[in-house]
């Protein structure tokens, strides 16, 4: 039987997405069967992040509605032939679909792969709820930023009414200058606030923005490292956070972290 975790945030523009597909790919790469499942209706882009959205024949609603069989909507990644996609509808046709739905196409793929990671909308409505449904473990993603956190700690109260084992917490776009000098919330009062398990901590990446507007999910090393880390404590539930801060320790990083702040 295949992990089943959901990725929210509350927040939009957290990068959710984004991590959704770096972990799979990430998840792909140490061998294992990763499906990513785009359940944002309507509204879909994790076809277009993950660089597939020209091979898109079906889609979820398609399995939903007994188009086609949940194996024909899978995209394979182009590099990694153990991923596949389930891209959404671009078009939402107002046809009701219900989390019994979604866990419906869940079921349909847990014997063919070991993780299925499914890409919940942002906001807490009925997008939310039937991303949330045929989860087992969750992963919260949110940004070092106050109005991320509250929204995430909404999140984390409504998962509460759901059958979720576990949940874990991923902090994106973390800047090691701006922690050091004091200008983001800390990573231990963000762990406190949100009071579940820090799972991964991912810098800020102008490479994985830059990549991702041309479809695709490659980030610069140090994102790679943390993704790598991020799925390793996934899979393995080890404990290893990657250190954004290392390159803005000592004099030279002091020099180099306010040289970064002035320009």
């Amino acid at each position: 039987m295949a992990r089943k975790i959901v990725l929210t945030s509350g927040k939009g523009g957290v990068g959710k997405t984004t991590v959704c597909a770096n972990l799979g790919k990430n998840l792909a790469k140490l061998g294992f069967r990763v499906v990513l499942l785009d359940v944002d209706i309507g509204l879909n882009n994790l076809d277009v992040v993950m660089g597939v959205e020209n091979q898109v024949v079906f889609d979820i609603t398609d399995v939903i509605m007994g188009k086609c069989r949940a194996r024909q909507a899978l995209v394979q990644d182009k590099k990694i032939s153990s991923l596949y996609v389930m891209p959404s509808t671009h078009a939402y046709n107002k046809v009701k679909i219900l989390g019994e739905h979604i866990k419906n196409v869940v079921d349909q793929l847990d014997n063919n792969f070991d993780y299925i990671l499914i890409d919940c909308p942002a906001g807490v409505e009925a997008g939310f709820h039937r991303a949330v449904f045929p989860a087992n473990e969750a992963i919260i993603v949110v940004t070092p930023h106050l109005s991320s956190i509250r929204d995430a700690d909404k999140v984390i109260a409504l998962l509460n009414d759901y059958n979720i084992a576990s949940k874990g917490l991923v902090i994106n776009r973390m800047r090691g200058d701006m922690l050091l000098n004091g200008e983001l919330m800390d990573i231990d009062s963000i762990v406190k606030a949100l009071g579940i398990p820090l799972l991964g901590i991912i810098p800020e990446d102008d490479a994985i923005g830059s990549s991702c507007s041309l479809g695709g999910q490659c980030a610069s090393l140090e994102s790679a490292r943390a993704f790598t880390l991020l799925s390793e404590n996934i899979h393995n539930g080890s404990k290893k956070i990657f250190d954004c801060t290392y390159k803005y320790r000592g004099l030279f990083g002091y020099f180099k972290r306010n040289l970064k702040k002035r320009v």
